[in-house]
């Protein structure tokens, strides 16, 4: 991969509309392609909208019809605004491409980040994004502040794939889940590669209002909430300061990095094996 290159779209009064984004994206990403320039990473924050990935489900949109802009990367609905840092890293990657290895270059840089300001976050197998652990589900505190053991039994989130924390109330909302010593995301990811090179990007929670995602259901997870940096660590934190400490991160990671093509022929063989191995 080329050199890492940051552009600062527009932040905060210059905050730039999601469309005039997306739109700019698709200039960057074309120009990628045809080696007119370096990988490039785009830097911004939204005005207030929510955008929906491919595998969201009309169920997890706002109930109150809320307009949402649908887009064309992976992953499921959440929400962009004010305090939010959105990077669009548009980079070519070789082929056959790893989307996987993408998202984990994304993810350590943005973990590395947390890090130098204090906080410690890691990975959720099976969850893409960045979070902030929460404490083992028997001793947390129950909903409602009552010393109750969270057991699946009880807590109908665990136990009723129809639960819709929208409807019942502020002790279940994704923004409070770190009251309840839940697992919260701090920053989500979601891309497209088109023509080997990579689109959308992610989402780093400074300092939102967190209750923006109480009108949807996050990223398509029910059971766990969203946390941000300035929240986490109980001072006032600046996407001016947190900046420079992505970009460096993210320049860091992508330098050091060795992407290499899938092996596709390794992956089929490994498949074949599996599937000649007897069950117990």
């Amino acid at each position: 991969m080329s050199e890492l290159r940051f552009v600062r779209l527009g932040f905060g009064e210059d905050a730039v509309d999601y469309q005039v984004a997306w739109d700019k994206q698709r200039e960057v990403h074309a120009a990628r392609f045809e080696d007119e320039i370096e990988d490039t990473c785009l830097l911004l924050e939204h005005p207030p909208v929510y955008t929906a990935g491919r595998r969201t489900e009309e169920s997890e949109r706002p109930l109150d019809g809320t307009p949402v802009v649908d887009v064309d990367r992976g992953g499921k609905i959440t929400w962009h605004g004010p305090g939010q840092l959105v990077g669009y890293p548009i980079m070519k990657l070789p082929r056959p491409v790893d989307v996987v290895a993408h998202v984990r270059r994304l993810e350590e840089a943005l973990i590395r980040t947390a890090a130098d300001f204090g906080l410690e976050t890691t990975r959720v197998e099976g969850r893409s994004g960045v979070w902030v652990l929460g404490d083992p589900v028997e001793s947390r505190p129950a909903v409602g502040g009552l010393s109750l053991d969270l057991a699946p039994g009880i807590d109908p989130r665990l136990t009723t794939a129809e639960f819709d924390p929208r409807l019942n109330g502020p002790e279940y909302a994704p923004s409070n889940a770190g009251q309840r010593r839940e697992d919260r995301k701090l920053a989500a990811i979601g891309i497209r590669v088109a023509k080997g090179v990579t689109m959308h990007g992610f989402s780093f929670n400074v300092n939102p209002d967190n209750t923006w995602f109480d009108r949807i259901i996050p990223c398509g997870i029910r059971d766990a909430g969203v946390a941000s940096l300035a929240n986490e660590l109980g001072r006032d934190i600046t996407i001016e300061e947190v900046l420079p400490v992505v970009e460096r991160h993210l320049r860091d990671v992508m330098a050091t990095a060795e992407p290499k093509p899938r092996d596709v022929e390794a992956e089929q063989r490994a498949v074949r094996e599996s599937e000649r191995t007897p069950v117990a």
